[in-house]
């Protein structure tokens, strides 16, 4: 018994052993000058940063501004790319007329795609909201897709025995079946998201973490593009422990997820 909960409680604390130890290292080798603060600067220094933009209102706005653009993508390009995984996955027909163009542009570099957003949608909002929608989209659509059509034959069939009609089957055998696959998207989508939206939000952006970065770096301000990194990795962490969430409360009836 006491070994088992020796065991819970290091795996409630392991996941913050190397962040708290690269920052001890991050602490001394500034501390002691090894690192210039020229080059990075000491930890407690990003702590009174954050302080101060925290006190000021500055920093909650930012985050709240990222946050709403990051959520406004997600829901719209991971939407489509829900509803499309499903299409083409259900219909050969719809595969073959549109899977092949999917392929075709997610292939093309999101960067490449900066000038003609700005050309079609100028600098405002609706471009920040298109990249990250074009980011998160092909995640999902992929794990969609791939999710339906792998479901096991035999389940279907065994449906079809039960008496299961059309919506039936797909309510309670293929969506279910495709769920673990689905959520495996969402949470890769989930990590893109934040990726595409320091693209979008150096888009002549007027507010957001990108933008307090960006501005931070025409001052050389270290500390500011530092706490706007750290930032941004802790809102990935959070966005990746709902998905981790989502997938225990949605699998509870998949004895691998249930385990975790």
């Amino acid at each position: 018994m006491k070994t088992a909960t020796s065991l819970q409680r290091f795996y409630q604390f392991a996941p913050w052993i190397i962040p708290v130890t690269l920052i001890l290292i991050w602490h001394g080798l500034t501390s002691t000058g090894v690192i210039p603060s020229s080059v990075l600067p000491e930890p407690l220094k990003v702590l009174s940063t954050f302080i101060v933009l925290l006190k000021n209102g500055e920093l909650l706005t930012n985050i709240g501004v990222s946050a709403k653009r990051a959520l406004s993508g997600f829901a719209l390009g991971g939407g489509v790319g829900f509803l499309l995984g499903l299409m083409n996955g259900f219909s050969r027909t719809a595969e073959k007329l549109v899977d092949s163009s999917i392929q075709m542009i997610r292939n093309i570099p999101l960067f490449a795609l900066i000038p003609l957003v700005i050309i079609w949608f100028g600098i405002e909002e609706p471009a920040k909201l298109l990249l990250v929608a074009l980011g998160v989209f092909f995640p999902v659509y992929l794990n969609t897709f791939h999710g339906i059509r792998s479901i096991d034959p035999g389940l279907i069939e065994m449906g079809k025995v039960y008496g299961l009609k059309r919506f039936s089957l797909y309510r309670h055998i293929i969506l279910p079946g495709a769920l673990p696959s689905v959520l495996v998207g969402v949470r890769y989508a989930l990590g893109v998201m934040w990726l595409t939206l320091i693209v979008a939000e150096t888009v002549a952006a007027k507010s957001g973490i990108g933008y307090m970065a960006n501005s931070a770096r025409e001052f050389f301000q270290l500390d500011v593009i530092v706490l706007s990194i750290i930032i941004y990795a802790l809102l990935g962490k959070l966005s990746d422990s709902i998905a981790k969430w989502l997938e225990k409360w949605w699998l509870q009836w998949n004895p691998n997820f249930a385990k975790r």
